[in-house]
């Protein structure tokens, strides 16, 4: 008889992923509002500004998209279809870690500090997409 009250069971592939996905999503979050508490960050959005985009429109509507995209992915990873979830999933977080490094070249400790960890946390997603079993252990 165990005593253990509390087994250790499987997790399912797509609950991995959808954690993966709300960490990463809760990252960007905090290193973007850290970066309000950035005098040059600060000036720039005065000038209307953020790096070399113009703050209008058309920047706040595809940061907006660039932003939803990884947020729905927590929910779609829980209702796709194994093999598209592995393709969309690969994919997208590939996508995502390559413009995450190129982002985070030249900027401050902090902001380095999460885009590593953002990558991080995107590689296991690859890594949990591409190495999904064809059918998960029983419970």
């Amino acid at each position: 008889m165990s005593t253990d009250t509390f087994p250790d069971r499987p997790i399912d592939t797509r609950l991995k992923i959808a954690a993966l996905w709300t960490a990463t999503m809760l990252i960007f979050a905090y290193v973007d509002l850290f970066s309000l508490y950035r005098p040059d960050v600060r000036a720039d959005l005065e000038a209307g500004k953020m790096f070399v985009f113009d703050v209008g429109q058309p920047f706040l509507f595809f940061t907006t998209l660039y932003v939803i995209i990884p947020a729905l992915m927590i929910y779609l990873t829980l209702v796709m279809q194994r093999r598209v979830n592995r393709i969309v999933n690969v994919t997208l977080a590939a996508i995502y870690g390559l413009t995450i490094l190129g982002g985070a070249a030249g900027e401050w400790n902090y902001y380095l500090l999460g885009s590593v960890v953002e990558v991080g946390l995107l590689a296991m997603v690859i890594r949990h997409a591409w190495t999904w079993p064809e059918a998960q252990p029983s419970r």
